[in-house]
């Protein structure tokens, strides 16, 4: 199962930038893995936000495919340990879906469509982050995931 990482915008921060790569590669060693990054919405300057959500929600739709499972990462969503996330990505991995499909929306969060069409609403934490650091944080977490499924070191608990 390929497992992908649907975000809005560009990283634009380097150190963020380096991070997400070196954890891309360590995921690699384990899965299938793939960052898709949607361009942001132009002209948002006086855009209500449940325009924008809507408008990045419609490009997000153009990347759903019929079988993907479907996670949106939002402070609301349902909190996990660390290795009751490892334990659920284990699972999910069987399930008979073609990808695991995380996505981390633009700064007012995901359009009605998109939350009605998640399979998971997942929360790192219920503070808030600036999206673009989510993605730092989600990618360590996915990686640590993986290393507590193959019972390597990474993990102290």
């Amino acid at each position: 199962m390929k497992i992908v990482l649907l975000q809005t915008g560009k990283t634009t921060e380097r150190y963020l930038t380096e991070g997400l790569t070196n954890y891309e590669e360590r995921i690699k060693r384990y899965s299938s893995f793939e960052t898709i990054t949607l361009p942001d919405i132009k002209g948002t300057r006086n855009m209500p936000e449940e325009e924008q959500k809507a408008k990045e929600g419609a490009r997000m739709l153009r990347v759903f495919r019929e079988d993907d499972f479907i996670v949106i990462l939002d402070d609301k969503g349902r909190e996990f340990s660390t290795t009751e996330f490892s334990s659920w990505l284990e699972r999910s991995l069987m399930i008979q879906k073609k990808r695991i499909l995380f996505i981390i929306g633009g700064p007012w969060g995901f359009a009605d469509e998109i939350r009605r069409k998640a399979d998971l609403t997942m929360s790192l934490s219920r503070m808030t982050f600036s999206h673009q650091m989510v993605r730092l944080l989600f990618l360590e977490q996915l990686y640590r995931a993986f290393t507590v499924i193959r019972g390597e070191p990474y993990h102290h608990e």
